[in-house]
């Protein structure tokens, strides 16, 4: 006898079943579950009657049931009773019972109501092999499942597709990717009974195999390249996409694979990979809005992250349980929240720093390429080396006693004779403008650009030149009533230039009252740019720069200078804004220089203390310091300079730390503000507990998955992985294995599967290969008259799944029918095409730029997977694809006609039609040929003499109209940057082109049949 199931795939379901056959987790926990755990099940604050039906003691203990007399059972009364104050559901809950489900119950009471645990929440235990009639038919167990239910539904499978078919349909489920057309000759003629299994192994083997299989893992990290809000950020976390391509093409054990991206960072001496592989937690959505309270966005990232793993590895929905226990699933707020304690101790703020293209929030790491990675030794070697000449130098005799005689002139300065000088003429760079105050200094203001340079000409002030001063004036205007124009009130000079007439002045040394550590004032008179003065954090103090001329320099009388200051250092903005000049004809005006408050009390006390000659030591270090350790000192600059440009542009990807213990407590309805009873980190209580020995951080949880008893994971995955292959899972709800999930019809081949991706040692590509090869695989998806009527969701597997490819596929598809696919591997973010102004909407301020940084070259070709996923708003050519905002592992596959604006418009598509034209024009001059060209290149098969004369008809009557209009010819085929074969004719490449559009177009090509 058919299990009811099975019947009701048939349409035949009776009113009820004996009760021999009566399954409380098939027929009787959904009836339960959805019209009465809602107000009778786990959550104890909106239980009523004090009664649970979801635990048979509680049900028993309140009388709900008398097991073998329904007709005493008040559970029964209920349901049947004709009180609008009695019976139940009540009405305003909007649920009934059909009668059906009445007497299932009833049948169910009077077999002793036993109940089962739900079982999923059962470890899977590998089941006998059932037997079948047709022994031939299966290549692998999976056959064997599939086919007993078959043959218990009066079912028979398809025939086996043919080979065109087969490796097209293989290609595009392992890769992505159309078959050559050479390779789909040389599959179709190869005889060898293995020939498909031999095409299986090479596509696996293929680079492209973890491209593929990589974009469901995408969806389920919620991975994109930006933050997803006002100002949407970019994030470099492209890196984290390149780990899972490779561990996917690595084969990387499953279990090792969620252990590094779950907890990486927590294995012992964990690698650079390993830390990338958290990234897996870090692809959520960062608020960087003005208005966004640090706390609260750390606690949303948190909810996040928990519903995420739980989804992804769990396939549970545990959301609602951060508010109350779980309706349905036996998961309380304590199991919500000891989950949430394993993430809590991330040193995290919860908002991502402001300002820039890049917002990046703590914690991160920088990783390069190989070669970057080389350079960085290197760079790091050398300045090492910088660093030690430096200090050997610092500690060498000769600049002690060059310390000491400075200290010495020191206590004999006499006051420097400065003459204030006020310009002539001032010009800026930029925009800024410059203008001359009553005191003669010079104020800045106007634009600030990134970079500035001032020209001044001023009165020399004296016939004997011997040193110029500059002066840093702090003005309330600027900011933080500095002297500069950088929000911190500072300004980086790289450079003075002194000249009288054509001739340029040298200076022999350069002394500061102050310099900013690592910015030296012998940086501005060197001819190094990478070498500057600066002044912060202090910057509200007046400060001086004295610079001596190499040797005296004579003047007329009325002589006039040139003064250049340069402001192009990295740090944007830091440029001048109020300063003054000064000339002198005192001797040595460097070694003399007015000295601060604090220094020169130490000079003039020669009884000084350890403390006190040790900051008079370090202040002549600093700004008096002698030729060769300034020398030793800029060459470390340089090195520092060039190693930390390279870790700046280095990309920066967020990854997971334990580093910050935090207390986690269950919150009030979710609210980060009412905290209640703490809890520590664990895993759900009515799963098998952690390890005793197993850490209790991310670590032990993503061990705990892996543990021989879990029941939870390994059916997951295998679920999702039939999913992928025939549209829909074993399990439809592959989010959702809990209570409210359906009972599958193979359940023992969801159970086998299971058994066998552990016992495989969590392969991956063995899971591939035995799905694929499998003669289930290998079905023709044509539909049949008796499977549309009983079987119209083919969840019997009667025949292969029939799935509209997702667009990133249907792109790239276009891309290589084409020839233009650049097959890189991994990289940057591209920008393929895209509408106009497709980022305008987030150009509510000025704060950052978002025009749309269109590629060009090959970077226009690169595949879908590469394109630049901006969350707030993605790709629009791609319309099917998830939103990436939050964790989703189930397609929503559509075939809307609204799709057809992208592959009957979008430039993509149109540039490959153009080009496949192009092909198919140069290969043959046989219209007929050309026809064949283009058609094996899109839908591999050889077109028949029916498609042929159809495609003939198209061709003639687009030759026409293109005729009639060769203006419209043109502008069809400038669509796309990709060069043009001139040489064709003008209407008969548009014709062929409207042609090769219509061919991606098809319903074959747009389908994995």
């Amino acid at each position: 006898m058919l299990r009811p199931l099975l019947r009701s795939l048939l349409a035949s379901l009776p009113i009820a079943a004996p009760a021999a056959e009566i399954s409380f987790n098939r027929d009787i926990r959904p009836i339960l579950s959805e019209n009465c755990f809602y107000c009778h099940g786990q959550d104890a604050n909106k239980r009523k009657a004090d009664l649970r039906l979801d635990v048979r003691d509680a049900a028993l203990a309140k009388n709900a049931f008398i097991p073998g007399n329904p007709d005493e059972s008040e559970l029964v009364k209920r349901l049947v009773s004709s009180d609008p104050d009695e019976i139940m559901p009540p009405p305003d809950s909007h649920r009934s019972l059909s009668d059906s489900q009445r007497a299932l119950i009833r049948n169910w009471i009077a077999a002793g109501a036993p109940y089962e645990p739900h079982w999923t929440f059962v470890p899977p235990v590998r089941p006998p092999l059932p037997p079948v009639r047709n022994a031939a038919w299966p290549r692998n167990p999976i056959d064997r499942f599939v086919l007993a239910s078959l043959e218990a539904a009066d079912l028979s499978p398809s025939p086996e597709t043919d080979r065109t078919t087969l490796i097209r349909r293989l290609h595009a489920d392992l890769t992505g990717l159309p078959p050559e057309p050479a390779a789909v000759d040389a599959f179709t003629s190869n005889p060898a009974p293995d020939a498909a299994d031999l095409l299986t192994d090479q596509i696996i083997a293929s680079p492209h195999y973890g491209e593929r299989m990589a974009l469901p893992w995408l969806d389920a990290a919620r991975y994109a390249d930006s933050n997803g809000f006002q100002q949407d950020g970019d994030t470099h976390q492209y890196i984290w996409r390149d780990w899972v391509v490779r561990a996917l093409n690595n084969d990387m054990p499953f279990d090792r694979f969620s252990i590094e991206q779950l907890a990486g960072d927590l294995l012992p001496n964990p690698s650079e990979d390993q830390l990338v592989a958290t990234a897996f937690n870090r692809n959520h959505l960062l608020n960087g809005e003005g208005g966004a309270i640090a706390e609260e966005q750390r606690n949303v990232i948190l909810f996040d992250r928990v519903d995420t793993t739980a989804t992804t590895w769990l396939g549970l929905t545990v959301a609602c349980s951060q508010c109350h226990d779980h309706k349905y699933d036996p998961i309380t707020m304590r199991d919500y929240y000891s989950m949430f304690a394993l993430f809590n101790n991330v040193p995290e703020s919860g908002v991502p720093p402001g300002g820039g293209q890049y917002r990046i929030a703590d914690p991160w790491i920088a990783v390069g390429t190989d070669s970057d990675k080389a350079t960085l030794k290197s760079l790091e070697a050398a300045l090492a080396a910088a660093r030690q000449s430096e200090q050997e130098t610092a500690q060498s005799p000769a600049t002690r006693e060059a310390f000491a005689s400075t200290e010495a002139a020191l206590a004999a300065n006499t006051p420097v004779d400065w003459t204030i000088l006020k310009p002539a003429t001032l010009a800026a760079t930029g925009g800024v403008q410059l203008s001359v105050l009553d005191d003669s200094s010079i104020y800045a203001e106007g634009p600030n650009p990134d970079n500035a340079t001032y020209t001044l000409t001023l009165p020399a002030g004296t016939t004997s030149l011997t040193g110029l001063r500059l002066e840093t004036i702090p003005d309330r205007r600027l900011p933080s009533k500095g002297a500069g124009r950088s929000d911190s009130g500072n300004a980086v000079l790289t450079r003075l230039i002194l000249k009288s007439g054509s001739t340029t002045i040298p200076f022999s040394n350069a002394t500061a009252t102050y310099s900013q550590q690592g910015f030296s004032p012998e940086g501005i008179i060197d001819d190094n740019p990478a070498t500057s003065w600066a002044f912060f954090p202090e910057t509200s103090k007046p400060y001086s720069v004295t610079l001596q001329c190499a040797d005296p320099v004579t003047l007329p009388a009325d002589a006039s200078l040139e003064v250049t200051l340069e402001f192009l250092s990295a740090n944007k903005q830091h440029n001048l804004g109020r300063f003054r000049l000064s000339s002198t004809s005192s001797p040595q005006p460097a070694s003399r220089t007015a000295l601060p408050d604090d220094i020169a009390a130490l000079v003039r006390n020669p009884s000084r203390s350890k403390e006190e000659a040790a900051k008079l030591r370090d202040y002549v270090s600093r700004n008096l310091a002698p030729a060769a350790l300034t020398s030793a000192r800029s060459k470390t600059k340089v090195a520092e300079k060039a190693l930390n440009d390279l870790r700046q542009n280095l990309p920066r990807v967020m990854v997971m730390s334990d580093k910050q213990t935090r207390q986690t407590r269950i919150l009030d309805r979710g609210n980060y503000l009412t905290p209640t009873e703490p809890v520590t980190a664990n895993t759900p209580a009515f799963l098998p507990p952690l390890a005793p020995d197993a850490p209790r951080n991310r670590l032990g949880f993503a061990q705990w998955l892996f543990q021989p008893d879990h029941p939870l994971t390994a059916r997951v995955q295998v679920n999702r992985l039939w999913q992928f292959f025939f549209g829909t899972g074993l399990v439809k709800t592959s989010e959702d294995l809990g209570v409210q999930s359906e009972m599958p019809i193979h359940k023992d081949l969801l159970d086998w599967l299971a058994v066998e991706f552990r016992e495989s040692g969590w392969s991956l590509k063995h899971m591939v290969r035995l799905i694929v090869t499998s003669s289930t695989y290998r079905q023709s998806s044509r539909m049949r008259p008796d499977l549309l009527t009983r079987d119209p969701e083919n969840r019997l597997m009667a025949r292969a799944s029939r799935i509209r490819m997702p667009s990133l596929i249907l792109r790239d598809h276009a891309l290589a029918a084409a020839s233009l696919l650049n097959s890189q591997i991994g990289g940057k973010p591209v920008y393929p095409y895209q509408p106009p102004d497709v980022w305008e909407t987030l150009a509510i301020t000025k704060e950052r730029d978002f025009t749309y940084p269109a590629s060009s070259g090959p970077d226009l070709y690169r595949r879908s997977l590469y394109t630049f996923w901006r969350r707030t708003v993605g790709p629009v050519n791609m319309f099917d694809v998830s939103a990436r905002q939050a964790c989703k592992v189930r397609p929503s596959v559509t075939s809307t006609p609204l799709h057809a604006l992208t592959t009957l418009n979008d430039p993509t598509w149109s540039e490959a039609a153009r080009v496949l034209a192009e092909l198919a024009l140069q290969s043959s001059p046989d219209p007929a040929a050309r026809i064949h060209f283009a058609f094996r290149r899109v839908l591999a098969r050889p077109p028949s003499p029916k498609d042929t004369a159809i495609l003939s008809r198209a061709w003639l009557k687009q030759l026409a109209l293109y005729n009639q209009n060769p203006a419209a010819a043109a502008a069809l085929l400038k669509i796309g940057t990709a060069p043009r074969d001139t040489s064709l004719p003008t209407t008969e490449h548009a014709a062929m082109t409207a042609l090769c559009l219509a061919l991606f177009n098809l319903d074959e090509t747009l389908t994995r049949e």
